[in-house]
């Protein structure tokens, strides 16, 4: 199985998954390497969300399992947490409701952006767990060439190494932690398009018998390079101020 994260992604439920709000990261830090929360520069730092009021966290839930975390940004319309399944704050969406802390079902219509799935199904280890990435929580609106060019072919090369070489005891285990970095732009003037993308994680491989980790990003636009640069975790820091696994990147996952 993989262990996810979702940093600052985008946006609400179709209803099948269901948005489970808790005050703490610690009510879900069994997603995190060694239970430890990335540090993102101005968003989150020692485990604690840095603007309370603007960032919340969602322990999303299918059929009475936590399948992944996500982490909302209520000002740019990307995910809302508190402290109980059934908060005000947090509706199930619909075609027509307009909603003041979440983006619906509707903003997303005509837009000409591919809904893209940051965690993909493709991921998931079990129907039920793919079956919770069609959520809205869990897709941002992604140019089309990106989303089905550079990112597709990173996200396939991810699965392959996942699977080949992320294996303790045949079973498949690793963290990934995988955001956007919103931008000023705006889909329907209320949704944040990303400027850019990125993807990390980290498994022990007994294959190697070494840690194994990688971070991508790039630009969310069309016509952009056939491919994603594969970079390591301390570049993805330098370039956007995200140290993903603090706990253990100096001596684990670099």
């Amino acid at each position: 199985w993989v262990k996810s994260a979702f940093m600052v992604i985008l946006i609400l439920s179709f209803g099948l998954t269901v948005i489970i709000l808790v005050t703490s990261v610690e009510d879900c830090n069994e997603f995190f390497l060694k239970k430890t929360p990335p540090n993102i520069t101005r968003i989150l730092g020692g485990g604690k969300i840095l603007n309370q009021s603007r960032y919340k966290l969602i322990c999303q839930t299918l059929n009475n399992t936590t399948t992944f975390v996500t982490l909302y940004d209520t000002q740019n319309k990307i995910p809302v947490f508190s402290a109980a399944n059934d908060n005000p704050n947090m509706r199930p969406s619909n075609n027509s409701t307009n909603y003041k802390h979440q983006a619906g079902d509707k903003d997303y219509k005509n837009t000409g952006f591919s809904r893209g799935h940051l965690f993909p199904s493709s991921y998931g280890s079990t129907v039920l767990k793919r079956n919770s990435t069609f959520t809205l929580t869990n897709i941002v609106p992604q140019n089309k060439d990106f989303n089905s060019g550079s990112w597709n072919k990173m996200e396939n090369c991810i699965k392959c190494v996942l699977n080949e070489y992320c294996k303790n005891n045949s079973n498949i285990e690793g963290f990934v932690v995988i955001g956007a970095q919103p931008s000023n732009n705006r889909l329907n003037q209320i949704i944040s398009i990303p400027s850019v993308l990125w993807s990390t994680f980290c498994c022990y491989s007994q294959i190697q018998n070494s840690w194994l980790a990688s971070a991508h990003w790039g630009n969310n636009r069309n016509h952009g390079p056939e491919h994603l640069d594969t970079k390591t975790l301390g570049e993805l820091y330098t370039e956007l101020g995200i140290e993903v696994f603090p706990e253990t990147q100096l001596w684990k996952c670099r």
